[in-house]
């Protein structure tokens, strides 16, 4: 086990920090649990620029850190950064998913909030960086770090040294070869492995611009020269001075080359030649000894951790200077640690202001910078003694310099060219006299002056300026520089960053001091189908030229999936592109649309039009000859596995004269289908029966055969087959065998591949009452997923789908007469695309729906309206898991005296990182917001709708009044009355169908009944919701505390259809079917699915009697025995139930599916927290 406290035990001084609010305050105070001092560290200035640092002594291995705020205060922080580093520079951020910096933090003072880290890390030094903290209070962090120790040996390369390994010569050679190292980049080019043989076969690992490169050239003569060598790619800004891994698997022709968490696998082709290498692989560099230069291509600068072959630790090899390693050059056993502080310019905003070089006649400024953007504003000048100023920039990731002197039109220089490729780039400026020079990298640009005395002026603006800067040149439309500096001086003179961090230096705004926050955003890349990623610092872009897709991330296919649906757009016969599994990995590709009574997709092949067989010795194929199609083999099989019916043609024309004595009725001939197996079957008959359609219908010329051209006459026979056994669709070859006759002769021809139909397109389901649903498996759609469908129906509002995940959710629905919405969550709050109509889409007629969601965005389409779109946030949560089957849901029907009682206590502790505390008693859990939904119908008053109940004796109730009003009340502060509300809309026990809505935010409360009456309310009993505990459907035994009429209505409890219910994300009548896992809820009495509640009803109608339990059946769920979880329900009907059982409301609808199209990339974890959006960000 790794999980051991490492922080607790150390000595006050391994504790450091930014600034600290009193010697009480201070960073030594700030262990876990501890009180004394003042009970933790706070900083002298709660903002974002403070830090709470531990020196664990020697690099471990962290697995888990926690935190609590400070000891019975106001004080704590509700999220932050993890940053973590070797020596205590260069800091690195740990990203607890692709685009998540931040880990949520605390809600009070005393609790513990855990989080285990996924993967770990290995550093000596952690630092905190508090983002959010209690408005109310101050910054207040007590923290602890779990994990070990952690084991290394290192070996250091100077760039001009290098390990070579000889292996032992053994007879027999390994099964397997197996690498694996850590490598800590000085440098971005350099050679880490290089192994070779005798015939220019070699492996070598190098490092090239930041990336990793893994060449395999087998030097296999017996090759064709087509096949080039085999190189992988891998990684990306691996020269940023931190630890990488490195792990590769050679195994035959099979090659697994890993780098960090990705993985690239590759099958090389021809016969396996790499194991005929000389038994000696070389580290750091390739080694020439005997010549002039010992190295013949740049040698590795930096360090290799943990390097083993095949299980060999070449590095204590090494140490002990074993006789199978030779040492050449510098080579150390310590990794010295980085001296350059990078400065990240996190937003265009960012600036950093540095002193110049006043009095000085000349201005030299050298820095270096690596950015993703194109644009951007990196210095700014003003001259002394009114000699002008200048402005250094990036303008189409070119470096341009401008300088303004007085009388004189702007002087441009242009340097350099491809510098926002995230690359480190020098820039060198200097202008005296009569010249100025700026030199990027290898790229020099002289730009002659006016000849005045040039004077150093007071400060230099990197990044962007002060607000109210009036400098001439100093605003910039092409915003500021987003990236990082490094190696920063002025006038000859080193700037060091930490004293601008310690405010002894200069001044600054939004930068990050110590770190290079720089992130690859196309690694992986989330561009499909061959797009080309893109990227500036804050975002991503895919270019789909030419790929055949579009959209955000080139998900969505530009061609129809087949030619049915071609024909349902009114295209005539002709050639078309067709993608047959829409947005999946398939291509588009060219088929003829043969547009008849059906709509038939042609697929022509390459073969040989006729193909003419002659006689050939007994035993030998006269003929064998195969057939390659136009599309691609799992194009084809996209298209057979999409149409209703295929067939296949073949016209066979045959004079023989077969032996007499081979009359057995073996057929002297088969064809291979698209699974490779071999068929004797001819025409339409069954598979096996070996029987042409002559031998089916018993009018072969020679009734001893089964095909005419088996019976081996003289004169010619003709047979016209059609394959129509479309699993073994297309034919891919033909074999014809002879008894040896020398004068046999055939002749057959081919025809394409024809199907018709679209299952995907014509295929209808109607629901013909609330209760009626569908169910699949669950929606696997993590990083991209699209749904299309079309429906039709008249009433006012409805579930077309839901799928939810333990907190994740994916919902389309008919929110209303003209609003089809989309909503979702992946983890950042829930957010909601709307397409709103001039005209309802209840009209019975049928309406299109498209809906989209990426990690750009979402987006939805409905009919030809225009598209509604919202973005993803730049860094928040991009997977949808979700763990439930896909449903259209059912309502729960309440018997009088039953009651279903939702336990929140078990819904929380399904998060792993929440508090250990909050997870037992929940009195930890603070709502300041809420959004309940529900849909209920019923003729008994009072009624009681809903009931939440807390740890401290606040309450929410939503019940009907002895007049059938709706009534609610809130009580957030036990020793206040509740607030309490009527809305008198109408009498809602009717019997028909209600849905209400109830958002509340801090004190404001917002109620909407039926979608349209919305009324809203102020509370004064309080804004928090404390430490909740229960939600309670029908009858409660026990309200104490309650107000007299929640107490009348909760003893009467509720008899009726509820469905819809949700509070927040929980959702009780979902949780109370889930067949599996351990049940939140508990039931008294009878509540079962409601499968005639309101039956054939619409919203607003009458109600039909309602059913008191459901006996059985396809999606059924018997009621539970009392008091009992509703999981020991008899479960006949699981496979339908599924996991969580969404709720519905349709009626008279039906859904035609054109598509459901999925695609999926392997899964990561997914963390817990979640916040609301509220910057129109999804």
């Amino acid at each position: 086990d790794c999980d051991a406290p490492l922080a607790s035990a150390l000595p006050r001084p391994s504790f450091s920090s930014s600034s600290e609010l009193s010697s009480s305050h201070g960073p030594g105070f700030s262990r876990l649990n501890r009180r004394d001092g003042a009970g933790g560290w706070t900083p002298l200035v709660s903002n974002k620029y403070q830090w709470l640092q531990i020196d664990l002594g020697e690099r471990m291995e962290v697995t888990a850190v926690a935190t609590q705020g400070g000891y019975g205060s106001s004080d704590w922080v509700t999220s932050y950064l993890l940053m973590f580093s070797d020596g205590g520079r260069n800091w690195k951020q740990y990203r607890r998913e692709e685009s998540i910096w931040g880990f949520p933090g605390n809600t009070n003072a005393d609790s513990v909030v855990h989080y285990r880290l996924q993967p770990p890390f290995e550093a000596r030094f952690l630092r905190f960086l508090p983002l959010a903290w209690n408005p109310r209070g101050r910054i207040g962090m007590r923290i602890e770090v779990y994990g070990c120790a952690y084991k290394s040996e290192v070996v250091y390369f100077n760039g001009q040294s290098a390990l070579l390994y000889k292996l032992d010569k053994k007879p027999l050679k390994p099964v397997r070869d197996v690498i694996s190292l850590k490598f800590k980049a000085i440098q971005s080019n350099g050679i880490l492995l290089h192994r070779e043989g005798q015939h220019g076969n070699h492996i070598t690992l190098e490092l090239i611009k930041g990336k990793l490169v893994f060449f395999l050239n087998s030097g296999n003569a017996k090759l064709p020269t087509t096949v080039a060598p085999v190189t992988l790619t891998l990684g990306s800004l691996l020269d940023d001075q931190h630890w990488h891994s490195v792990l590769i698997e050679l195994l035959d022709t099979q090659v697994n080359f890993t780098v960090d968490k990705h993985t690239h696998h590759f099958q090389a082709k021809g016969e396996s030649s790499y194991l005929d290498l000389n038994f000696e692989i070389s580290f750091g560099g390739i080694p020439t000894p005997g010549r002039a230069r010992p190295f013949t291509r740049q040698s590795f600068h930096g360090c290799l951790e943990n390097l083993y072959y095949n299980g060999v630790d070449v590095t204590e090899l090494a140490k002990k200077h074993k006789p199978q390693i030779l040492m050449m050059g510098n080579v150390s056993f310590s990794c010295p640690q980085p001296q350059t502080v990078p400065v990240t310019f996190l937003s265009s905003r960012s600036y950093l202001a540095l002193p110049g070089s006043s009095g000085e006649d000349k201005v030299s400024v050298t820095f270096q910078f690596r950015t993703w953007n194109r644009a951007g504003h990196l210095l700014f000048g003003e001259l002394q003694r009114g000699s002008g100023s200048f402005v250094l920039f990036l303008k189409d990731g070119k470096l341009k310099l401008s300088l303004f002197q007085p009388g004189q039109s702007p002087r441009n220089v242009t340097a350099g060219a491809g510098l926002n490729d995230g690359q480190w780039h020098s820039v060198s400026l200097s202008a005296k006299w009569s010249h100025v020079n700026v030199v990027v990298d290898d790229d020099t640009a002289v730009q002659p002056l006016v000849a005045v005395l040039i004077d150093s002026g007071d400060t230099y603006y990197f990044g962007g300026c002060l607000d109210n800067s009036s400098g001439s040149g100093c605003k910039s439309p092409l915003g500021g520089f987003q990236g990082c500096l490094r190696l920063i001086t002025i006038g000859d003179k080193a700037v060091d960053p930490i004293s601008v961090q310690q405010g002894v230096l200069g001044s600054f705004r939004d930068l990050q001091i110590d770190s290079c926050g720089i992130t690859d955003r196309c690694l992986p890349s989330y561009c499909e189908h061959g797009g080309a990623c893109s990227q500036s610092w804050d975002t991503f872009s895919c270019d789909c030229l030419g790929t055949g897709y579009t959209g955000e991330t080139c998900h969505s296919s530009l061609y129809e999936q087949s030619c049915e649906a071609h024909k349902h757009r009114g295209n005539p016969s002709g050639l078309y592109y067709i993608d047959a599994d829409g947005s999946g990995p398939l291509g588009p590709f060219l088929v003829y649309c043969n547009m008849t009574d059906a709509a038939w997709t042609v697929v022509r092949h390459g073969g040989p039009d006729a193909v003419t067989v002659r006689g050939a010795p007994s035993g030998h194929p006269r003929s064998a000859v195969s057939f390659a199609y136009a599309a691609g083999a799992g194009q084809v099989r996209a298209v057979v596995s999409l149409a209703e019916r295929c067939e296949q043609r073949l016209a066979l024309r045959c004079g023989t004269a077969r032996r007499p004595d081979s009359r057995d009725g073996t057929p002297l001939s088969w064809w291979v289908g698209r699974t490779n197996e071999t068929h004797t079957y001819w025409g339409g008959s069954l598979p096996d029966a070996q029987k042409c359609t002559c031998g089916l219908e018993g009018n072969c010329i020679d009734s001893q055969y089964y095909c005419n051209c088996d019976a081996g006459r003289s004169e010619w026979a003709s047979d016209t087959i059609v394959l129509s056994q479309k699993e073994h669709l297309p034919v891919t070859q033909i074999v014809m065998m002879d008894a040896g006759q020398p004068h046999s002769e055939a002749a057959y021809t081919l025809g394409p591949l024809l199907c018709r139909g679209d299952k995907s397109f014509w295929n209808s389901a109607s629901f013909n009452t609330e209760t009626s649903y569908l169910h699949f498996p669950a929606f696997h759609g993590e990083l991209t997923a699209d749904v299309c469908f079309f429906f039709k129906t008249t009433v006012s509002s409805g579930v077309f789908m839901e799928n939810l995940g333990i907190t994740d959710f994916i919902r389309i629905e008919l929110r209303a007469p003209t609003e089809v919405t989309f909503s979702f969550d992946v983890g950042n709050g829930p957010c909601e695309v709307t397409v709103q109509s001039p005209t309802p889409f209840n009209d019975n007629r049928w309406h299109h729906v498209r809906a989209e969601r990426n990690v750009k965005g979402a987006s939805l389409q409905v009919d030809q309206l225009p598209r509604k779109m919202q973005p993803a946030p730049a860094h928040g949560h991009v997977r949808l898991q979700l763990n439930s089957q896909l449903f259209i849901e059912i309502s729960a029907y309440f018997q009088t005296g039953s009651s279903m009682t939702y336990h929140f206590q078990e819904h929380y502790t399904l998060s792993e990182n929440s508090s250990s505390l909050v997870s037992s008693l929940h009195r930890d859990v603070t709502l300041t917001r809420e959004t309940i939904t529900l849909s209920f119908r019923t003729t008994q008053t009072p009624s009681l709708l809903l009931y939440v109940s807390s740890f401290y004796e606040e309450y929410l109730s939503v019940i009907l009044a002895n007049n059938g009003s709706l009534q609610i009340r809130y009580k957030l502060d036990r020793h206040q009355n509740p607030d309490a509300f009527a809305f008198d809309f109408k009498n809602m026990a009717d019997g028909q169908l209600h849905q209400v809505k109830i958002n509340r935010e801090d004190a404001v409360v917002v109620v909407e009944v039926n979608q349209s009456a919305k009324k809203q309310v102020i509370l004064s009993s309080g804004t928090e919701f404390n430490a909740v505990k229960s939600l309670i459907l029908g009858k409660v035994l026990e309200a104490a505390g309650a107000d007299p009429d929640t107490r009348r209505a909760a003893a009467s409890g509720f008899t009726g259809c509820l469905s819809a219910v949700r509070f927040g994300r929980a959702a009780p009548l979902k949780a109370a079917l889930r067949p599996l896992g351990p049940s939140r809820v508990t039931v008294r009495g009878h509540v079962a699915p409601g499968s005639r509640c309101a039956a054939g009803a619409a919203s607003g109608s009458p109600a039909r009697e309602l059913a008191p339990r459901l006996a059985g059946g396809a999606g059924g769920s018997g009621p539970a025995d009392e008091g009992e979880p509703l999981v020991n329900a008899d479960r006949r009907g699981s496979a339908v139930i599924g996991g969580v059982i969404a709720v519905v409301i349709f009626i008279l609808l039906c859904i035609t599916a054109i598509a459901m199209r999925i695609h999926q990339q392997r899964k990561l974890r997914k963390e817990n927290e979640s916040k609301v959006s509220k910057k129109g960000e999804c």
